[in-house]
C-alpha cells in the first residue's frame, strides 16, 4: 500500500471510529434513524461527483421517471468499488451488524449477521445475490425520489447509509432526507431531516422494532428524498447486501 494509500485509509478508519456509535443506536433504537459526523471530506465528495460521468464505473443506469420512482437518475457501481466507497462500507457494517443481531432477537428472528462484510457477502453470494449495490444518485430543481425500499433479493441487512457528496445551500436547496414509519394500526410518521455535505444518514433498510407494553413489534419502513427548489444534488448511497 502506497504512502497517500495508506493515509487514506487511516483518515477514512479515523472517521468511522470518531463517530459516536452508541449514541447511533440509541437514535436508532428511539427516532428510527441516526446521523454522524463527516464521514468523506469535500475533495472526497466532488471525487464521486466527478466519476457519475464516467460509465466504465457503473454496472446500471436508472432513469427515475421511466419506472415512476420519481425524477432524477442513479448508477449503481461496479466492482472494483471505489476505495473510498469500499472502505466506508467495510468500515461501518461491523458497527451495524451488533445493532442488526439485537433487531432481530428482538423481533423474533432467527437470522444473525457475521462480524466482517466479507462473511455476509459470501452469504449474499450463496443465495446468488453477486451485484454489488452501492450507488450515486442525481437530481437536479424539480426532482426528488417516491418512498421506498432498497430490497434486491432473499437477502438483505436491516439497515443501511446515505451521504449527501453536494453542499447544501450552494450546490442545492431543498431535497431533504424523507423517512416514512409505518405504525400498526395507526398513522404514518415522518421525518424529513437535512445533511450537510459528507455527513450519512443510517436507517433501516425495511422495518425496525419498537418496545410497545406487550414487548417489541415491527415498524415498517420506506425512504425517499423531497423535492428539490434549486441546484444539483448528488448522494452516495451504501447498502450492504448484494443484489441478483
Amino acid at each position: 500500500m502506497s504512502t497517500v494509500t495508506q493515509t487514506q485509509h487511516n483518515e477514512s478508519t479515523g472517521r468511522i471510529d470518531d463517530v459516536d456509535w452508541a449514541l447511533a443506536e440509541r437514535e436508532l433504537d428511539s427516532f428510527g434513524y441516526a446521523t454522524t459526523t463527516t464521514l468523506l471530506n469535500a475533495s472526497e465528495c466532488k471525487a464521486l461527483i466527478s466519476m457519475f460521468g464516467d460509465d466504465s464505473a457503473f454496472r446500471s443506469h436508472i432513469d427515475m421517471a421511466r419506472y415512476r420512482f420519481g425524477e432524477g437518475e442513479y448508477k449503481y457501481f461496479a466492482d472494483p468499488l471505489p476505495p473510498a466507497v469500499a472502505k466506508l462500507r467495510e468500515g461501518v457494517y461491523p458497527r451495524l451488524a451488533g445493532i442488526a443481531n439485537r433487531w432481530n432477537e428482538r423481533l423474533g428472528i432467527d437470522q444473525r449477521f457475521p462480524e466482517s462484510l466479507d462473511r455476509f457477502l459470501a452469504f449474499c453470494h450463496g443465495k446468488k445475490q453477486r451485484k454489488p449495490t452501492p450507488l450515486v444518485l442525481r437530481y437536479e430543481a424539480g426532482g426528488y425520489n417516491c418512498l421506498h425500499q432498497d430490497l434486491y433479493g432473499e437477502v438483505s441487512f436491516p439497515l443501511q447509509m446515505t451521504i449527501v457528496l453536494s453542499d447544501r445551500g450552494v450546490d442545492y436547496t431543498g431535497g431533504q432526507f424523507l423517512l416514512v414509519q409505518q405504525r400498526p394500526r395507526a398513522q404514518s410518521r415522518g421525518d424529513a431531516i437535512e445533511l450537510e455535505r459528507g455527513q450519512a444518514i443510517i436507517f433501516p433498510n425495511r422495518y425496525r422494532p419498537v418496545r410497545g407494553t406487550r414487548g417489541d413489534y415491527r415498524v415498517n419502513v420506506r425512504h425517499g428524498v423531497s423535492r428539490i427548489v434549486s441546484g444539483v444534488r448528488f448522494s452516495l448511497g451504501i447498502i450492504f447486501h448484494d443484489a441478483k
